[in-house]
């Protein structure tokens, strides 16, 4: 049953709302799309949903992209049926740029309460518990790209084609800047810089790390900030993995660190780059998995579309020190930033990931290299998809899945990541991508990128 303690703490936050001028609190989760979902409940009957949740129909679990109801999972196969859309406690954030608004993430549970296998936020929650009992503990960050496009321009033509990375391209957009600083800062999603990225229109945020569940909470409410603040300047903000053909895409890159007793695994140590042995497993056990990993954090067509080599994106499976070529790139520690600074970069990532089930993947492959004590290969500092087929095979170096039926076969192969994810979700995250597969079957590729352009 739903933790009594847990609803009478959400109705205590509730308890301001109305002196604040709000006016409905939206409850978001994501599903298994990286696509947020929401109800939004008026303020004053929020007590309520804090002790009993709102009902939604359990099949948001097998909505593919574009919103086609699958009916392949057969636990879910028909259209009865309900569950609850739980507030969780102590999450809940006054819009800055929606005020009559308050915002907090959602936790699907049975109609009774008890733990709903599909619930995504839950299947993370685990992996961080099992860390735990192993006596290691997480960080995460996202760095997060997106694009800017007038809001009437359905074609997605960049707000600003000059040079890169540089203030001019800032300037362009300076109201919304001005603004998205301003509300991220008002809802409580720390930053460490903004810029003006390398492809045209595009733009990049990254998140402070934070503990596994805090930053995919953060990822949702980051993007709802930026959406708004966009709409406010007369602008719209696309996170598509791929926007605009033949132009770079947008990756969602997820860093994250392991520690043991405060330590830092990856630095201190005399393993490769300073790692521990310990972190040193850790990345070689995200190696190890990573094809099934990636089906996880990269799973959409334009996900596939963007994965290609040459684009820093990560399309080979192999690790890097400050390789941005790599899939998996080892930032170490520095002297001037100190051990704790010292992560792996996760390149093959993007929106069209669920930021609760990306984490569970990374977290639970790195778990089982640590546990199996893995020992990864000699980091290459190269670009392989300029060496040939022959080097590569040398190197031990593979291609990441390319077809929704690759990446499947990983997903479906792997028995940790599928243990991480529960044998139900991972079945209806199954139909999720056969049918997207099939929607796009006779499709070309630019016509994919513009079916997948706003929906992020």
């Amino acid at each position: 049953m739903l933790d009594q303690a847990i609803a009478g703490a959400a109705q205590d936050e509730a308890g301001g709302l109305g002196p604040l001028g709000v006016a409905g609190v939206t409850i978001v989760w994501a599903d298994n799309n990286g696509i947020p979902r929401s109800r939004t409940v008026p303020a004053a009957a929020f007590d309520a949903v804090a002790e009993r949740g709102v009902g939604v129909t359990p099949l948001f679990a097998v909505f593919d992209s574009h919103d086609g109801i699958c009916f392949g999972h057969a636990p879910l196969g028909t259209p009865s049926g309900d569950i609850r859309l739980v507030p969780v406690a102590g999450r809940m954030v006054r819009l800055a740029g929606q005020p009559g608004f308050a915002w907090v993430p959602g936790r699907q549970v049975a109609a009774d309460g008890s733990p709903w296998p599909y619930d995504q936020r839950g299947a993370l929650e685990r992996q961080v518990e099992r860390a735990a009992a192993l006596g290691l503990e997480f960080l995460a960050g996202y760095e997060i790209e997106f694009h800017l496009s007038r809001a009437d321009d359905g074609e997605g033509r960049p707000v600003y084609d000059g040079p890169s990375y540089g203030p001019a391209k800032l300037l362009a957009v300076d109201g919304f800047a001005e603004q998205l600083l301003r509300d991220l800062h008002g809802n409580g999603v720390p930053i460490g810089q903004f810029h003006g990225e390398y492809g045209p229109g595009q733009f990049e945020l990254s998140l402070a790390p934070a503990d596994p569940v805090t930053a995919a909470d953060r990822q949702l409410l980051a993007r709802q900030t930026i959406h708004a603040a966009a709409r406010a300047h007369g602008l719209r903000a696309s996170f598509a993995p791929l926007v605009t053909p033949g132009q770079v895409g947008n990756g969602w890159h997820l860093h994250t660190s392991v520690s043991r007793a405060g330590v830092n695994l990856l630095s201190g140590g005399d393993g490769p780059a300073g790692t521990t042995a310990e972190g040193a497993a850790y990345l070689a056990g995200l190696l190890r998995d990573l094809h099934a990993v990636v089906a996880v954090t990269a799973p959409s067509l334009s996900s596939l579309q963007r994965l290609r080599p040459g684009y820093w994106c990560g399309a080979y499976a192999f690790w890097g020190v400050e390789n941005r070529e790599a899939a998996l790139r080892l930032v170490p520690a520095t002297p001037l930033l100190g051990p704790g600074h010292a992560n792996v970069e996760l390149k093959p990532s993007d929106a069209a990931a669920n930021p609760y089930l990306a984490l569970a993947a990374v977290i639970a492959a790195g778990l089982g290299g640590i546990e199996d004590a893995l020992t990864p290969p000699a980091p290459v500092q190269e670009n392989p998809g300029e060496w040939s087929e022959t080097r590569r095979a040398e190197h031990g170096i593979r291609r990441l899945p390319s077809t929704v039926e690759q990446q499947l076969g990983a997903l479906l192969g792997n028995g940790r990541i599928r243990a991480a994810l529960g044998e139900e979700l991972t079945d209806a995250f199954r139909v999720v991508r056969l049918s997207d597969a099939a929607r796009a079957a006779d499709l070309d590729p630019d016509e994919v990128i513009r079916r997948y352009r706003w929906l992020y």
